[in-house]
């Protein structure tokens, strides 16, 4: 009868082993308590009793492994862009024709800020604290590279092969992709209210998402020179 690996392992191994893999399930508990706290709360209304209480876990081990409520904060953030950016890496963006490449970037963050809320409300308290967390992150900044350098390898490959206009940002076009799926998202009630339509509706949502992919595709689509007839 074969001997489970474990069992040949000394006590002393196994018991080196099991510290490490508490410390990183308490970490991850308490980065998921943090963030649903400061979602909910922002950064001036979240509470450290309430993130330990939630991970089930005492402030001592909260202040031993992130510091204080801002650093915690930050690294919040921090995990938050790390789950978008590795989203985003399935997208596969330079494996499909550009133009594809692109709706299916809309698609995505349409859908993700949809699934994910939370990542609307951070942003929204560190931008009430003017990013003054974020400017201290060399980890987010190197996050974003990647993704804004292959949307610029989308856009040359589409220009190239006369589906794109020549001479666009891909940080301006990321911005404004964010953006249309933000502002509607994140005003949604308030829209709603002021426009007298029920803009949180299934149907008003894919209405929206197929407005945003005309909106974008229509500013990447090159001019027609008039006199030649073709793309300039």
């Amino acid at each position: 009868m074969s001997v489970p690996a474990s069992a040949t392992r000394s006590p002393a191994r196994r018991a080196r082993r099991r510290p490490a893999r508490d410390s990183e399930r308490t970490q991850a508990a308490i980065l998921s308590a943090a963030t649903q706290e400061f979602a909910r709360h922002g950064l001036g209304g979240a509470r450290v009793d309430r993130i330990a209480a939630r991970a089930r876990t005492n402030k001592r081990m909260l202040y031993y492994y992130f510091g204080g409520k801002d650093d915690l904060f930050l690294a919040v953030l921090e995990a938050a862009y790390a789950r978008i950016r590795e989203a985003e890496k399935t997208l596969s963006l330079l494996d499909v024709p550009a133009d594809e490449g692109v709706r299916r970037l809309v698609r995505f963050t349409w859908q993700y800020y949809l699934e994910n809320p939370e990542f609307l409300t951070l942003l929204n308290s560190e931008n009430l604290h003017r990013a003054e967390h974020l400017r201290r992150s060399r980890e987010v900044r190197a996050m974003n590279s990647p993704l804004i350098e292959t949307l610029a390898q989308v856009l040359r490959r589409g220009h190239r092969e006369g589906l794109f206009r020549a001479g666009v940002d891909p940080l301006q076009l990321y911005i404004s992709i964010a953006a249309l799926s933000y502002f509607y998202l994140g005003n949604n009630h308030t829209l709603s209210a002021v426009f007298g339509r029920d803009l949180t509706t299934a149907a008003a949502r894919d209405e929206r998402l197929a407005h945003m992919v005309d909106v974008i595709m229509g500013y990447l689509r090159p001019a027609v020179d008039a006199r030649r007839g073709r793309p300039r």
